[in-house]
C-alpha cells in the first residue's frame, strides 16, 4: 500500500468473501482487467487483487459471509471501461442487477452480483472510450 493511501484514504483494504476462489479470481481478472494472484499464508488460500499504489483487497474463502441483499456496498473501479466490464460480468458468470446509470456528478455505476453472489458496484467517471 502506497504512502498516499495510508495518509489520505479512509478505506484502505477490503476482503470479498467467496466460495470458489479460482472461479472468483477468474471473474475479477476479466471484470476489473487486473491481475489476481492466488497466495497462501498459514495454510489459508486467498486471491490478492492487483493494486500497485492504490487501495487493495483480496478474495477470501468465507461462503457464510456472502450476501446479495444487505451490508456494505463496495465500489470497484472500472474507469473508462464500464461497458466492457458489464460484458465481462455477463460472460464470466455474474449478473447485472442494476444497469449502468448516472450517479450525478460522481460518475456512473452498475450494481452486479459476482460469481459468488456478492453485491458489488462497478464505478467509472465516464462512459467507455471508443
Amino acid at each position: 500500500m502506497g504512502n498516499m493511501n495510508r495518509e489520505k484514504n479512509r478505506a484502505v483494504w477490503f476482503d470479498l468473501p467467496v466460495e470458489d476462489l479460482d472461479r472468483a479470481a477468474e471473474f475479477y481478472r476479466h471484470v476489473l482487467a487486473v491481475g489476481v494472484d492466488i497466495e497462501e499464508f498459514n495454510g489459508t488460500r486467498f486471491g490478492v487483487i492487483e493494486h500497485e499504489d492504490g487501495n487493495g483487497g483480496c478474495l477470501v474463502i468465507r461462503s457464510e459471509e456472502i450476501t446479495a441483499t444487505k451490508g456494505v456496498l463496495i465500489y470497484l473501479n472500472v474507469h473508462g471501461r464500464i461497458n466492457d466490464a458489464i460484458e465481462c460480468v455477463n460472460n464470466y458468470g455474474g449478473e447485472v442487477i442494476e444497469e449502468v446509470h448516472s450517479i450525478g456528478p460522481h460518475g456512473l455505476r452498475a450494481i452486479i452480483l459476482d460469481t459468488e453472489g456478492n453485491r458489488i458496484a462497478l464505478h467509472s467517471d465516464h462512459v467507455d472510450d471508443a
